[in-house]
């Protein structure tokens, strides 16, 4: 088992997740994580919001996973909205953990920087409190309200050191979340753990090839993920009206997988752009339709700008692009080189033209294309794979309980 391999975790042992940002098991880290605390003896319980089309039961038990699920309308109308939002969650998430019990463990996976404070409440009754960081909610701020280091911003970087005061151990998605952890949330370096995001091996695997999604094209490019203010498809689109206009491309159809706050945005920019025609938006499709876009893309196109979130953040969809074995363009973003390597070729920061000029790169060169893909995929199998993240994981749940040992006294902020 694996808990017997990271020593220290017992069976028996319960945790209880936290998430509010998405429905489980959609979050597909956050079902990874309880998919190997189970297997490695934990009784795990999730409290998050039911989905909209799945994820729709209020209480489920998967794969012996309990679920408790809270009814919750996604925020709208800027920083208010948000407040709605998270007071509602904020208040079903402790209605639920009451039902629950006492665990031994609370896993909070942010954002918002808001769920420390049904952890704190767990801890008073004897829990040990893992903080789950999947984003900088600070940089998150700056990078999709556009409204400077104001009165909110200060508030936001309050909560998360509030939120780092409160963890007995930190888990960030790469090492310039760590980073962070350690310099601005004031954490020891041993209380910090790198559980990498990864995708699932057993449900992305690619399939032959289906010519008839390129729409009588060529060639056919790819994007999956969310359509965010940050996430940049207004860049993606705007790169191939120049694929279009300055390199005289129209060989290719493009699909974009996945919705998001400006989805509607989106579509209304690919049709004053003139690429109606040539780019089609799926919304969110089963992982079967998934795979069969991936499996027949010749390109995949990251093109997160760069700002403050960006730069840090792994992006889950160059990790499924890479297990899929499909060439990436990407913007030059420091984690971006990190996880993708020789599998995606980068364009200056922002720069639309040159993200046009790389995609007419690997169009052209089939060869490149496939060398690029063996290469993400020999990265998902060896220093990227999700085994490497489950000792890690393990790893922390072990020292989150040892802290006990230490005093509660010592599972603040160290300087």
């Amino acid at each position: 088992m694996l808990g017997d391999e990271t020593g220290g975790v017992r069976h028996g042992r319960r945790a209880l997740i936290l998430v509010e940002n998405l429905s489980v098991p959609f979050d597909r880290r956050v079902w990874q994580e309880c998919l190997t605390l189970r297997e490695a003896g934990w009784e795990v319980h999730v409290i998050c919001p039911a989905g909209g089309k799945r994820d729709t039961e209020r209480e489920a038990v998967i794969d012996g996973v309990r679920i408790h699920r809270y009814p919750l309308r996604a925020a709208t109308g800027g920083p208010a909205g948000y407040l709605r939002e998270y007071g509602s969650a904020l208040w079903h998430t402790l209605r639920l953990a009451r039902k629950v019990g006492p665990v031994d463990v609370v896993h909070a996976c942010n954002p918002p920087d808001l769920l420390f404070l049904p952890a704190r409440w767990l801890k008073r009754r004897g829990a040990r409190f893992v903080f789950d960081q999947h984003d900088l909610v600070p940089e998150l701020y700056l990078s999709r309200f556009d409204r400077g280091e104001d009165l909110l911003y200060r508030a936001v970087c309050a909560l998360e050191r509030m939120t780092y005061r409160a963890a007995d151990v930190v888990l960030a998605t790469n090492e310039s979340y760590r980073d962070v952890a350690v310099s601005r949330g004031g954490r020891r370096a041993e209380d910090v753990f790198v559980v990498r995001s990864a995708p699932d091996t057993a449900r992305f695997r690619p399939v032959p090839p289906e010519p008839e999604l390129k729409r009588g094209k060529p060639h056919l490019l790819c994007y999956l993920g969310v359509m965010g203010p940050q996430d940049g498809v207004d860049y993606a689109l705007r790169a191939l009206a120049r694929l279009r206009d300055e390199l005289g491309r129209t060989d290719w159809h493009a699909v974009f997988v996945g919705g998001g706050d400006t989805f509607d945005a989106m579509v209304e920019l690919s049709r004053r752009l003139g690429l109606a025609d040539r780019v089609e938006f799926t919304g969110r499709v089963p992982d079967a339709d998934l795979v069969r876009y991936l499996s027949t893309a010749d390109v995949c196109l990251s093109p997160d700008p760069r700002n403050p979130l960006n730069d840090v953040s792994t992006m889950n969809k160059v990790l499924e692009y890479m297990v899929m074995g499909r060439p990436i363009v990407s913007f030059d973003l420091k984690e971006a080189r990190v996880s993708a390597g020789d599998a995606a070729v980068y364009a200056p920061a922002n720069d639309e033209s040159a993200f046009a000029r790389l995609v007419a790169l690997l169009l052209d060169d089939p060869e490149k294309r496939a060398l690029m893909g063996k290469a993400g995929q020999e990265r998902i199998g060896g220093p990227l794979a999700w085994r490497n993240s489950q000792r890690a994981l393990l790893d922390a749940y072990a020292a989150a309980l040892s802290a006990g040992a230490r005093g509660r006294a010592g599972t603040g902020p160290r300087r």
